[in-house]
């Protein structure tokens, strides 16, 4: 079982120091809902997010929902050979259960993450408060491997050979636009690892290391 850990994702309702910004509570009466229950979304709140704190690392449900598909779209996931958690920048975690499809409408997703925070996802889509150090460790790894720019080079065959050959693997990747792990989120991984000497999307690093995986794992069953 490989546990894919979206690190530090910039998937988070509408933090409470904007809830009276304009392009909040305008956004807020389009959808009929209260500022407090909607996610926070720079194509939507662009203005109002720059008076928050790491404001270029937040607001990008879009990019979580991206990388999400492109890890539960894969056979590895849908054989049931990846548990996969989003820890969000305001300190929660999305439990998804095992195998569970996620919507490929993106204001279908968005609609699901908002009822998960308000704790209405039912058992399928949980979220509960968690730093990335607890979560790393309640997934009880025998190795947690970080991909980042800032990473050691390392060639995909090669790491995902080290995975497969691991019994309880975890993989941490950014699910942020811009920036870095933070201090906390490094403390959590034992080795940083970069697999391109160009920064990656989310997506694209997710949608390479599952296949070399996968890749790898059809090797060692033969």
């Amino acid at each position: 079982m490989l546990s894919f850990v979206l690190a530090e994702a910039a998937l988070e309702l509408v933090p409470k120091e904007i809830h009276r910004l304009p392009a909040v509570t305008s956004d807020a009466r389009r959808r009929g809902k209260d500022a407090s229950a909607i996610l926070l979304d720079r194509s939507f709140h662009h203005s109002a997010m720059a008076r928050l704190k790491d404001s270029e690392k937040r607001g990008r449900p879009d990019l979580v929902h991206g990388t999400l598909l492109s890890v539960t779209g894969t056979p590895l996931y849908l054989s049931g050979r990846v548990k996969v958690y989003v820890h969000t920048y305001a300190g929660f975690v999305v439990d998804i259960a095992l195998k569970t499809r996620i919507p490929k409408n993106y204001l279908r997703f968005r609609g699901l993450m908002e009822e998960a925070f308000a704790g209405e996802g039912g058992a399928l889509v949980k979220v509960r408060g968690s730093g990335i150090r607890e979560l790393v460790k309640s997934t009880a790894p025998d190795m947690v491997i970080g991909l980042s720019v800032r990473g050691r080079n390392i060639e995909l065959e090669e790491l995902a050979g080290r995975l497969v050959a691991a019994d309880s693997p975890c993989v941490v990747v950014g699910g942020f636009p811009r920036g870095h792990f933070s201090h906390e989120a490094l403390s959590a991984i034992g080795e940083l690892v970069r697999i391109h000497e160009m920064p990656l999307e989310a997506h694209v690093v997710t949608s390479r290391l599952l296949y070399e995986f996968e890749k790898a794992l059809s090797v060692v069953n033969r």
